[in-house]
């Protein structure tokens, strides 16, 4: 089947950096803070320089290089009301969040950023967070059945009345949230990110959700994984867009960001890099078919620890730029980018990746 894009022009995402420790499991310096007044910073100059997205982190304890998180609904808020474009995503897990009382929180930060808020839900990778809060850990499966039922209650609640609901993991009896959220044809109900690499997550993407987003993945990963959302979109008469991680390095020379992807994996810091390893790696390879989250990632891939280089979004602005254009021919609607060095690196692709990307854009449309 077709994999064409849902719009007209790809959008930009960035990784939040609300826990500690950057967006790579390295020592080499990343000159970035997980504190707030360095994020409101950089979320208005991310909407300055033409991110439409931000996605916020969620880890609920030290693990892997994070030893200090803010929480991602709470801090999701204050960056929407230090911002005036941006939309801001909330990581969430279900089970540590009931899906009415993430959309009792979800329409009202939806009313006090003028419909900017969004959520990702994520089915969880941590099991030593669940063990520690005393909730139940799920095998894979079981955790996107969760999401799926999580997807499809947060949805009926926010746009019907006298919600009743019957699942395996949720019961809701006649239920009316009031206010809804804002739900204007210019800002519609609060968008839905499925994040994940499997076939359930594809599954719950295209049966629920607004966006789909995917690990990083080169050209066959990212077509793969299209057409399976597509085809589970298309047979529920549903269009789900999808969003591609991917950490970029962008240098003026090609030889100065391959250096640095060099150096971030010389740097590695191993013991926590094989411990995150061992810690997710069953999470992919308990599917029944082997296709989860970092099934394949080698302990290279992991070093971002979403896979981020497996994108190869490296090299100079116009190399980066072609790249994204060809993902973009392939189906990708967004690009969630993480940095180095955030507030100057986001500038910099901003200013000098992203008008290239619109030339090629437009020099596609014209050639069609």
């Amino acid at each position: 089947m077709s994999t064409e894009n849902i719009a007209d022009e790809v959008k930009f995402a960035y990784w939040v950096p609300n826990v500690s420790g950057g967006l790579v499991t390295s020592d080499i310096e990343q000159r970035t803070n997980w504190e707030f007044e360095y994020n409101k910073k950089l979320a208005q100059t991310a909407e300055r320089v033409g991110f439409e997205y931000a996605l916020s982190q969620v880890r609920y304890m030290a693990s892997y290089g994070a030893e200090f998180q803010h929480e991602s609904t709470s801090f999701s808020l204050a960056l929407l009301l230090a911002t005036e474009k941006l939309k801001v995503i909330a990581a969430i897990h279900p089970g540590l969040w009931h899906p009415a009382v993430l959309a009792k929180f979800g329409a009202t930060a939806d009313h006090l950023s003028n419909g900017r808020f969004a959520i990702n839900v994520v089915s969880g990778w941590f099991a030593g967070e669940f063990k520690a809060l005393g909730e139940p850990w799920l095998e894979h499966d079981e955790r996107y059945r969760r999401s799926a039922e999580f997807l499809e209650v947060i949805r009926k609640i926010w746009t019907e009345d006298n919600v009743e609901f019957a699942g395996d993991f949720y019961r809701i009896r006649d239920f009316t949230l009031k206010p809804k959220p804002l739900n204007t044809p210019e800002r519609p109900n609060p968008e839905l990110f499925q994040g994940g690499n499997s076939s359930a997550a594809r599954r719950n993407g295209g049966r629920f959700a607004d966006w789909y987003f995917s690990n990083g993945k080169d050209f066959d990963g990212v077509t793969e994984q299209i057409q399976d959302l597509r085809e589970v979109a298309q047979a529920n008469n549903r269009e789900t867009k999808f969003g591609l991680n991917g950490f970029i390095i962008a240098r003026d020379t090609e030889k100065e960001a391959r250096d640095t992807l060099r150096e971030i994996i010389e740097k590695a810091n191993k013991p926590a890099v094989e411990g995150f390893k061992d810690s997710v790696q069953q999470a992919g390879k308990s599917t029944s078919d082997g296709k989860g989250m970092w099934a394949d990632s080698k302990f290279e891939d992991l070093v971002q620890y979403n896979d981020g280089f497996k994108t190869q979004l490296i090299g100079t602005p116009e190399q980066i730029a072609e790249r994204i254009v060809a993902y973009k021919k392939l189906g990708v609607d967004l690009i969630l980018g993480g940095f180095l060095h955030f507030q100057e690196e986001i500038e910099y692709f901003g200013e000098k990746v992203m008008p290239l990307v619109r030339e090629l854009e437009a020099s596609e449309k014209v050639s069609v």
